[in-house]
Parts: C-alpha cells; structure tokens; sequence
C-alpha cells in the first residue's frame, strides 16, 4: 500500500507556483519545494501543514492525498 502525495498537481491545477504557496502558508520556500516534489505522502505529515495547505489551494485533505492499493504499488515507502 502507498499513499500517492498530489501537492504538485494541486498547486498545477491552480496554477499556483512555489513563491505563491509561500506567501499563503506562511512556510519557508525550502519547505515548500520539498513538499511539492515529494511524490508518497510526508511521513510526519502534521495537521497545521495539511490544514494551511488546504486553506491556500481551497481544496480538502482528500485532494492532496490518494490510496494506492498493494497490486498497483510499484514499491512500499514504508519498507
């Protein structure tokens, strides 16, 4: 089982770039970068990250995070 992080193609979708996320979440650039280009959901993914995150795109947790089942999983990030 994997959980597929979607942050790049919500930000994508809406056309939003790393400064802009930046400004609206109030999280630093670095932070920013590397939670777009992480593709497996965060392993400390804290609730004030997920809920800035929504409130920026205007989107739901369910958006930015989506299950991958075992036969589909190419490989266990959790391994």
């Amino acid at each position: 089982m994997a959980i597929q992080w979607r942050l790049a193609v919500m930000m994508a979708e809406r056309n939003f770039n790393n400064k802009d996320l930046t400004k609206l979440t109030g999280f630093h650039a670095v932070t920013i970068s590397k939670l777009k280009t992480t593709r497996i959901m965060p392993s400390r993914l804290e609730y004030i990250t997920l809920n800035k995150l929504c409130k920026a795109l205007q989107c739901q947790p369910g958006d930015l995070l989506k299950y991958i089942p075992d036969e589909q999983a190419t490989e266990n990030p959790f391994q």
